[in-house]
């Protein structure tokens, strides 16, 4: 980030000289040419967004993004797909679907999404998802949209990432680590590295049929000490424990919860009480975020012993539905001060978007709402599902749009 804004100091700078040089000609002046340090450039160019990031006590501030499914390409065995007829609009550049974002997350210092899909080639498919909606997966090629987005790193434990079985899911990650993109499973705690001051660890599970011993039926996704405890719910808490006594941030993503249905279209914006307790249960065994997704609905936040519980932010972009009954969603940010190796809460904002650029129909382009009714729609369905839940003691119901 601090190449691309000094190599944009320069080239300004450039231009301006050049400007001057051909005015100061016209007019008959004698000018000198500027000596130009490039590297002395560069190292002002860091030192002042270095400053724009911290605050008045010198403590760095780190700010951290989060957003709902991202599910991109198609269903090749129902031969089913929303996302190439998008991508062939937009010339192939498979770019799109972050152009009214990409400035956001390239201006954080992390932004985590939750990759709801595969980044493979294979058409292969396990018995156990052939009767499944919807099975998703793109070439291993796309992962470039994320990296490119200034996307760091994704949650990997969902109802989707072995739609194609253990081949997709390792092909995604191969896909993820030849990008540089971190991830996160029940095998693979993912590390992010900030301005070498700490280190963020980041856990995910898909929690969907997992809860008790259920996730005992599913003996290839966990290590062999997460399968020793009795029940789920203690094997995560054990290894948030272990993430948080190496790692002063602790991130965990949860996919949890239910989707709407016909019979039920509002079950998706009310957590479960599995959602509830599990939740509180991951901040007493030591994370200080918890970021919930699946239910394709935003759902209430929660302030628990002073760490925020998202218990879904809804979808990000989803190739799965051509128009969704609600489009409406969140992009979640934080900020944090880290100072001598220690970090604590600064401040948070919710951003409403609409999952498409257009009413009308899914394009797959996350659009953030202007002022308006429909971002302050998205606020008053926060703020009334969380007032009319008696179970959310510790519900949030001032939702800024601005940090403070």
């Amino acid at each position: 980030m601090f190449r691309k804004f000094a190599l944009f100091a320069t080239l300004l700078l450039l231009c301006v000289s050049c400007a001057f040089a051909e005015e100061a000609e016209v007019t008959g002046m004698m000018m000198e040419e500027p000596e130009l340090d490039i590297t002395e450039l560069i190292e002002i160019a860091e030192e002042e967004k270095a400053r724009e990031k911290k605050d008045s006590d010198g403590a760095y501030i780190m700010t951290v993004t989060c957003t709902g499914d991202f599910t991109i390409g198609g269903d090749t065995y129902h031969h089913k797909d929303l996302f190439t007829p998008e991508l062939e609009r937009h010339g192939g550049d498979i770019n799109f679907v972050m152009e009214n974002v990409r400035s956001l997350f390239m201006d954080d210092d992390l932004t985590l999404l939750n990759f709801e899909g595969t980044l493979t080639d294979t058409k292969s498919v396990p018995s156990s998802k052939r009767n499944n909606e919807f099975l998703f997966s793109i070439t291993p090629s796309a992962v470039s949209v994320l990296p490119d987005n200034g996307v760091e790193a994704v949650s990997l434990d969902n109802n989707h990432v072995r739609d194609h079985g253990e081949e997709g899911l390792a092909d995604t990650k191969a896909a993820l680590d030849s990008a540089g993109v971190l991830y996160s499973t029940p095998l693979d705690l993912a590390v992010f590295n900030y301005k070498d001051q700490i280190q963020v660890a980041m856990l995910s599970y898909n929690c969907i049929d997992r809860y008790g011993t259920s996730f005992k039926k599913h003996p290839e996704e966990y290590s062999a000490s997460f399968l020793a405890h009795d029940t789920f719910e203690e094997a995560v808490c054990d290894e948030i424990a272990q993430a948080k006594a190496l790692y002063p941030l602790v991130i965990v993503s949860f996919h949890w919860g239910k989707e709407p249905t016909s019979s039920n279209p509002q079950q998706g914006y009310i957590p479960t009480d599995n959602q509830i307790r599990l939740g509180r249960m991951a901040v007493d065994a030591g994370a200080d975020l918890v970021v919930g997704t699946h239910s394709h609905r935003i759902q209430p936040i929660e302030c628990y012993n002073n760490k925020y519980i998202l218990y879904s932010l809804g979808n990000f972009c989803f190739a799965g539905n051509s128009k969704p009954r609600d489009m409406s969603s969140i992009i979640f940010q934080i900020r944090y001060r880290v100072k001598n190796g220690e970090v604590s809460f600064r401040d948070f904002r919710v951003i409403p978007i609409r999952i498409s650029s257009v009413k009308e129909r899914n394009d797959l382009v996350p659009w953030i709402f202007p002022d308006g009714y429909d971002r302050d729609s998205v606020l008053l369905t926060l703020k009334g599902n969380t007032e009319n839940d008696s179970r959310l003691s510790w519900g949030v119901t001032d939702y800024p749009l601005e940090f403070q």
